[in-house]
């Protein structure tokens, strides 16, 4: 946030502390339909005379064109560098006059932006927000510090091993689809875009057809609705296709990448349930006993507190929007990382053949449903959950109910879910650094 947002978004909530002290164990969502047609969901809140923005475009760095890799990206990257009449340093005080803060990013299958702006300078902020989406400027000397940063990114990614294991393993999964190449690009790629490739991107990217809104604070629906048309409603009415859903080419096996550190990195899994799968939500809880729980999961468990073979290993589901994959990652010493995947394998077979146990469960279902209500500690991360909530197509009931559907899942189902997604002949091992004792692995070039 920006200093000024922040010392008088403090002011505001330390004259209406003792309001908003109660725990948000439940919100009251409404769906909100512009005038114009577009849609939101909304938490209001009239404690803190501030409102929370997220927006969501489907679509994001997939949508690059042919030979342009890392063009959405870099576009997303300059949407806050000058807009309208306003080069990206008065943009930038206008923002700090205003006391407001914007921040934006892109992924695979989305262009994220977020805005926090308080009641008071509601509509200046809304009006330079709306700047930056419909008018960037795309100026030439922001084009190129930009450029020159995010091109000294993807040099530095490349001696990172974990990223280079990382983007080894999904040009494996994902061959020529773009999920199987870095969302930014590479060196040569971001240098050769051009000014009209960015404008030909922000069209591709920015479009009301794949707008997905969350909002909290201190707004009306009403007030929300005009909101949206006069900020979103001068984008073009449809992007480019979303691309075509990619084949997970996972087979099994280790594949390393040489690489000189003294850890190796290994990113491990195969493919995974789609978000709408009628069985995702019994894996997400079963994820959560093997590799999503922290110390607590199977795999912390077998793999650092018995053997110490690392300091961390985790899973989880990736639903991405155009394939679903079941991923972890763990980093041990070169000498050591193949007992570290040794067991992870073991782990695998174990929860397929014999499932987890009910204490397991009880303890998960513990955690899931005491732990959910702290996720909605605030404006920011209320609005965040409604967006994602909306993209992930659950209902606007979703976070009453979602407590009770973990608390009546069986043993049964979760360990028949366990025999259906866990695939120990599918399991790929992607090794970045110079492992030792893994003499079938096939070579990968970085």
């Amino acid at each position: 946030m920006t200093p000024r947002f922040f010392s008088r978004l403090a002011a505001a909530m330390l004259l209406t502390l003792a309001a908003a002290l109660p725990a948000r164990a439940a919100v009251e969502i409404e769906e909100v339909t512009s005038p114009g047609g577009i849609t939101a969901w909304l938490v209001e809140d009239r404690n803190i005379p501030f409102v929370a923005l997220e927006i969501r475009f489907q679509g994001g760095t997939s949508l690059d064109a042919p030979g342009k890799r890392g063009a959405v990206h870099l576009m997303t990257s300059l949407l806050g560098e000058g807009a309208g009449d306003m080069d990206a340093q008065g943009f930038a005080r206008a923002v700090e006059g205003v006391a407001a803060d914007f921040d934006y990013d892109a992924g695979d299958d989305v262009v994220s932006v977020s805005a926090r702006f308080l009641t008071e300078t509601r509509d200046e902020a809304v009006e330079l927000l709306r700047a930056s989406l419909v008018e960037p400027r795309f100026d030439a000397d922001a084009v190129e510090r930009v450029r020159a940063q995010a091109v000294s990114a993807i040099r530095s990614d490349l001696q990172d091993p974990s990223v280079i294991a990382g983007r080894a393993f999904d040009r494996v999964a994902f061959g020529d689809h773009p999920y199987g190449t870095a969302p930014d690009g590479t060196p040569e790629s971001v240098a050769a875009l051009t000014r009209d490739d960015l404008i030909a991107a922000h069209g591709d990217a920015l479009a009301r057809d794949r707008i997905f809104v969350g909002a909290a604070g201190d707004i009306t629906a009403e007030e929300l609705g005009a909101l949206l048309d006069e900020l979103l409603g001068d984008l073009p009415a449809e992007g480019a296709p979303l691309p075509e859903d990619a084949e997970v080419g996972l087979s099994g096996g280790v594949k390393v990448v040489e690489f000189d550190t003294p850890q190796s990195v290994a990113v491990f899994g195969h493919e995974g349930l789609p978000r709408d799968h009628e069985d995702f939500f019994e894996a997400f809880v079963l994820n959560q006993i093997v590799g999503g729980g922290g110390f607590e999961s199977r795999l912390m468990q077998e793999v650092r507190e018995k053997r110490g073979l690392t300091y961390g290993v985790y899973s989880y589901l990736a639903p991405k929007d155009h394939a679903a994959l079941y991923l972890g990652r763990v980093a041990s010493a070169n000498d050591r990382i193949a007992e570290a995947i040794g067991v992870i394998r073991d782990e695998w077979e174990s929860v397929a053949e014999e499932g987890v146990s009910a204490q397991e469960l009880e303890d998960a279902k513990t955690y899931l449903t005491g732990a959910y209500p702290l996720r909605f500690d605030g404006n920011g991360p209320i609005a965040n959950i409604l967006v994602g909530m909306q993209m992930d197509g659950l209902p606007i009931d979703y976070a009453e109910t979602r407590n009770d559907k973990v608390r009546a899942m069986t043993l049964e189902e979760i360990n028949r879910v366990a025999a259906d997604l866990f695939d120990p002949e599918s399991l790929t091992f992607v090794v970045a650094g110079r492992p030792e004792g893994l003499e079938d692995a096939e070579p990968l070039s970085q």
